[in-house]
């Protein structure tokens, strides 16, 4: 997954001076001042709190005002659409949005879909405060928060790594060192109940023997039969990555997510870490979830024609009751470089799964080829004698 851009920043002489205890929110940036010192608290994986990082003051959650709610697609879609076109500062990836950091006064750059990150010039955490709830977007829902320490994953970095047989030696010691980034990214979960009518056959094997003498054998046949049927299920969460780019499977891969811990979205959660906003259009969204649904109403199809082969002929899958959410996920990044190439590892920051990109050995796998055809080799002469 490609980490996210370093925004680019300003020093600007006209800084303004930050109390103690104050909360900036001018619908430009937020930022969570230490009431104790004045420094800016940030989300404390451990504590699930937020945390001063240099006098250690804690400061707890505010306390959710609403419950976690599926939202009806059909509506939402009709309102998108009514709505006026999006302004030049919400309206996709490649808006440029700057914002002024109120404890240092450098203008922060926020490139494309990036709305949380760590002022370059001081390094306090701020935010876009106003994209997420913007009226031309997709509110966000809710939040998986940090539970995975920056530790254990890096831990389990190298674990992942040391079980990489065909992976380099010089690779397996350097341990793909580097800094993990936090970025919380952007999903969509969608629910729905299907009816699904299908057509098709069943194929039974049976076996027959033919031929006489030293020409006789035994072949398999197949019988088949038609087999038609109608089903109910109901889809639960179906997670799509609502974001357009080349390492979403890397995303994917990370699957499944504990979604009964996320909480209703806060800002303060966010505080310390970065964040996308989607690019991924709701409706198209669905498209995505449809083609998961799909796939799997097809599994429960072969399943019930059973016997030893399926034909399906047609299949046809009414959509009823669909409703989403918009999540946030947090994902521990590490991007790093081996021999001159680039190499990026997704770590799921809820449960600690591993994956990603990482160097072959090309020696090490022809060694294992030619030990394969030499074991292969042995029994043809095993056999042969």
């Amino acid at each position: 997954m490609t980490a996210p851009a370093e925004p680019i920043f300003e020093p600007d002489a006209q800084a303004t001076t930050q109390l103690p205890g104050e909360t900036i929110d001018d619908g430009k940036g937020r930022i969570f001042p230490c009431e104790e010192c004045g420094a800016d608290l940030e989300f404390s994986i451990g504590q699930q709190v937020l945390q001063c990082p240099y006098c250690g003051r804690t400061k707890n959650l505010a306390p959710s005002e609403s419950e976690i709610r599926e939202n009806d697609l059909a509506l939402a879609l009709e309102r998108l659409k009514a709505r006026e076109p999006l302004t030049e500062s919400t309206s996709g990836p490649s808006d440029v949005h700057e914002i002024r950091c109120e404890s240092c006064g450098a203008n922060v750059v926020f490139q494309g879909t990036l709305t949380s990150s760590t002022c370059p010039y001081c390094a306090s955490p701020l935010q876009r405060d106003r994209v997420h709830d913007a009226e031309t977007r997709v509110r966000v829902d809710a939040v998986l928060p940090f539970l995975v320490p920056r530790e254990r994953a890096a831990q389990n970095l190298k674990n992942w790594i040391q079980t990489r047989w065909f992976a380099p030696n010089d690779f397996k010691e350097l341990g793909g060192r580097g800094k993990f980034q936090g970025c919380y990214y952007p999903y969509y979960t969608y629910d729905s109940a299907t009816f699904t009518r299908y057509s098709g056959e069943r194929g039974d094997h049976y076996f027959v023997t033919e031929g006489h003498g030293k020409d006789q054998r035994t072949v398999q046949k197949t019988r088949w039969s038609s087999s038609s049927g109608a089903f109910d299920r109901f889809f639960d969460d179906v997670l799509v990555v609502a974001i357009k780019d080349e390492h979403v499977p890397l995303l994917q891969a990370l699957e499944p997510w504990p979604l009964g811990q996320c909480h209703t979205f806060t800002q303060e959660l966010l505080a310390g870490f970065f964040a996308r906003t989607y690019d991924v259009p709701l409706d198209e969204g669905f498209r995505r979830a449809r083609q998961r649904m799909d796939d799997a109403l097809r599994g429960d199809i072969l399943s019930r024609i059973g016997g030893d082969e399926q034909r399906i002929h047609q299949q046809k899958t009414a959509y009823n009751a669909i409703t989403y959410k918009h999540v946030l996920l947090p994902v521990w990044l590490l991007a790093y470089r081996y021999h001159d190439k680039a190499y990026r590892v997704t770590v799921n920051a809820a449960t600690g799964e591993v994956n990603g990109e990482r160097p072959y050995s090309w020696i090490k796998i022809t060694l294992a080829v030619l030990a394969a055809a030499a074991v292969v080799g042995t029994i043809v002469l095993l056999g042969q004698s």
